[in-house]
């Protein structure tokens, strides 16, 4: 369904388990990074009524899982660190395409959101299968399911709004970059790293 080119290794949960103080922390700065790019694209695309309201959805549901991931932090007795340097978003952002019309730049920007949405969608599922934890994992999978209706949107909205852009052509370079990017990532107790 999500279309990834490479699967993450099961053995990443294994390392994300070892420190899950690290992990909720990284997962509950990617849920508020969400929330914020949510609003960005709302901020920056204000006359797209439909986007407005879909998205400011999304920014609430992205606030409340950084709320249920903060309690779950506090409810262990571990502390929210500070906030994470996404390393994987970043690189995402560099194949963002800047020049162009503003609408193949608003089209990217959506692609990016729904490809963040889709990777996260599936760390959460790898999570919620192999880790021991049977609390976590059943909020894993929850929020799987809860990630993968955030890709979809994205990506509808990037099909409905293309004015200049061949979203399905461009998704699949997207798809194809994201593919080779992953490849250097799967190794940290974050939830992109």
């Amino acid at each position: 369904m999500l279309g990834l080119k490479l699967s993450t290794d099961p053995r990443w949960a294994n390392i994300a388990e070892t420190n899950l103080e690290e992990i909720l922390t990284d997962h509950a700065w990617c849920e508020q990074k969400a929330a914020s790019n949510a609003i960005s694209l709302i901020t920056n695309n204000s006359e797209k009524q439909e986007l407005v309201h879909e998205l400011t959805a999304i920014a609430i549901e992205e606030m409340q899982h950084f709320q249920m991931v903060i309690d779950i932090i506090k409810e262990r007795g571990y502390t929210l660190g500070r906030e994470r340097r996404d390393d994987y978003v970043n690189e995402l952002m560099k194949f963002c395409k800047k020049d162009g019309s503003r609408n193949t730049s608003f089209i990217d920007r959506l692609l990016f959101a729904a490809m963040i949405e889709a990777r996260s969608c599936e760390r959460f599922r790898v999570l919620s299968l192999n880790i021991k934890d049977t609390v976590l994992a059943k909020f894993y999978h929850d929020l799987m399911v809860s990630e993968a209706t955030h890709y979809t949107t994205f990506l509808g909205f990037a099909r409905q709004y293309a004015e200049d852009v061949d979203v399905e052509k461009r998704w699949k370079e997207w798809l194809e970059f994201e593919g080779k990017l992953i490849q250097s990532y799967g190794k940290k107790e974050q939830i992109h790293g």
